[in-house]
């Protein structure tokens, strides 16, 4: 079962995942567009409000007697001294266990060091914030403010990054998909025709204003691509919606809350057409007379199609304690009940 109460098959086959160390890539709202006039202040404005995430001192190098930056992943400065990243970009093994550092070590554009300290991480998203602070915050490092709109698939896009510790390096790329589900993690992804590379993961996927659309989290690596330092263009990415929802409760100090309604779905065919079917109604679904057997037509007017279209409304666009309205074929009858969802 999902954080939002409703279950599904995954897919019957799933690709290799590559992690940040190896291949894995790893907040105010304005709107997605295609690249065209204003992209080279787009990408001034993300190449400086983007760092690089630096390994701890057991990792840096030394050759000839100098020190070697060794860079392990890619963050973004959201304002206030705040660092968005991926969570698996900063997670270190100690004594044989995962941790996530209380503090880390950035690289501004201008090859700058700060220390930012941890505000919080969440494993949902895979997202983790960090905040630079006293005289340090004020290096001059810009700032990236989320898009309030989501892009559209085949809008043009580009992130910038440190793809294998070398950068900031920007690249191109547009939106596939808007709703791919991996293992990795519990939230919905963009799937986007981007080359991207170990390093990558945190950095933001950006729109031609430079504002943030995604969070980097992951490429896939294919046959073409496995000799070549693990990048591949079938990368994945968080979008901004959500992660700028989860920055903002990491920042407030408390911990991001998922709606949960209740009800674990099937599938059943009417006529031509698959839709879903509730097949054991518990807590909040329950309470509000949703039935085994009820065909699941809409919630608040948006058409329900299948389980993952349920849980990116819920966990995106609902809060719990929220009283929504769900629409329900029962027998030859339609039914609207009014469910006040609970916490996943």
């Amino acid at each position: 079962m999902n954080h939002d109460g409703t279950t599904y098959k995954a897919h019957p086959y799933l690709w290799g995942i590559a992690w940040a160390a190896v291949a894995l890539l790893a907040v105010a709202p304005a709107a997605a567009e295609p690249l065209g006039q204003p992209l080279s202040s787009g990408i001034e404005r993300a190449k400086h409000a983007t760092v690089g995430i630096l390994r701890n001192d057991l990792d840096v190098q030394y050759q000839a007697g100098r020190a070697r930056l060794s860079l392990r992943g890619t963050g973004i400065h959201v304002g206030h001294g705040y660092i968005v990243t991926a969570q698996h970009a900063v997670m270190r093994t100690e004594a044989g266990k995962k941790v996530i550092p209380q503090q880390i070590t950035i690289l501004t554009a201008d090859l700058d060091e700060l220390p930012a300290l941890l505000t919080g991480v969440n494993a949902f998203g895979d997202l983790a914030v960090y905040r630079v602070s006293g005289e340090a915050a004020q290096m001059g490092v810009a700032t990236a403010p989320f898009a309030d709109k989501e892009p559209e698939p085949g809008d043009e896009v580009f992130t910038v990054g440190y793809p294998l510790g070398r950068g900031p390096i920007v690249m191109f790329g547009r939106i596939g998909g808007l709703k791919t589900f991996l293992p990795t993690v519990e939230s919905r992804l963009f799937q986007v025709d981007l080359s991207a590379c170990s390093g990558n993961s945190g950095g933001g996927l950006f729109n031609a204003k430079g504002e943030i659309v995604g969070v980097v989290h992951a490429v896939i690596l294919t046959e073409t691509v496995q000799g070549e330092g693990g990048c591949s263009r079938f990368t994945f990415a968080v979008p901004g919606v959500l992660a700028h929802r989860i920055m903002t409760a990491l920042v407030q100090g408390v911990e991001p809350s998922f709606s949960r309604l209740g009800i674990q779905l099937d599938a059943v065919k009417l006529g031509t057409r698959w839709r879903v079917t509730v097949a054991d109604p518990v807590g909040p679904a329950l309470e509000a007379g949703i039935r085994t057997g009820d065909i699941l037509l809409s919630i608040e007017n948006l058409e329900i199609t299948d389980a993952a279209q349920l849980k990116t409304y819920l966990v995106e666009r609902t809060v719990p304690g929220q009283r929504v309205a769900v629409r329900v074929l029962r027998g030859n009858t339609e039914h609207v009940l009014f469910v006040t969802l609970g916490t996943g």
